[in-house]
């Protein structure tokens, strides 16, 4: 197989937030199509905080874009010139009322790689301390702290629809933790 070749690209639309393209590829054993894309000017970051009794913090709110209510993780918009985890760190806090103690990175992917640039770096913050409140109260109806065992209940009953915050939960659960040998957040 052999990579695809772009002849060219026209802008469609364009904001400060989302950029729509048309690109002229050349498809191996297809030939030439245009391809819609959707570039993401900033790159995001989202977060898994846990606390040291096995604890997870989380948001609960409305997609008015998808018209569901789900469980996410705090998750946010990297600002030029700002380090990924200083905005994790940030984003946590202005969405949740909780200042996270250490961020640490996770791992990193593209949300939806076939049409769109949108990356996202996920990090694992330990401990927070509360600060009174979120910042920005338009963020979640509810911010909890979950046990693991209901956070793993959201997400097989798909109650964490978000697609970053369901990277990041499954990644942190899983390869994250067999990595370190661990059986849970708090090494039980």
């Amino acid at each position: 197989m052999t990579e695809w070749t772009v002849h060219g690209r026209r802008q469609v639309y364009g904001s400060p937030w989302v950029e729509l393209w048309l690109d002229d590829v050349d498809i191996p054993g297809v030939g030439r199509v245009d391809h819609h894309v959707l570039r993401m000017p900033k790159e995001c970051a989202v977060t898994v905080v846990t606390d040291g009794e096995g604890r997870f913090l989380m948001l609960h709110r409305h997609r008015f874009i998808t018209g569901r209510w789900a469980w996410e993780l705090p998750a946010g918009w990297i600002e030029p010139g700002e380090a990924p985890a200083t905005a994790a760190a940030r984003e946590v806090e202005e969405e949740t009322g909780w200042r996270p103690g250490a961020v640490e990175p996770l791992t990193g992917f593209d949300a939806m790689s076939g049409i769109s640039t949108m990356h996202f770096h996920a990090f694992h913050a330990t401990g927070a301390t509360p600060t009174g409140g979120p910042v920005d109260r338009s963020e979640a109806s509810r911010v909890e702290w979950l046990t693991e065992r209901e956070v793993v209940g959201l997400l097989t009953a798909g109650e964490v629809a978000d697609g970053a915050s369901l990277a990041a939960l499954s990644y942190f659960l899983g390869p994250h933790r067999l990595a370190a040998g661990r059986a849970g957040p708090s090494g039980k």
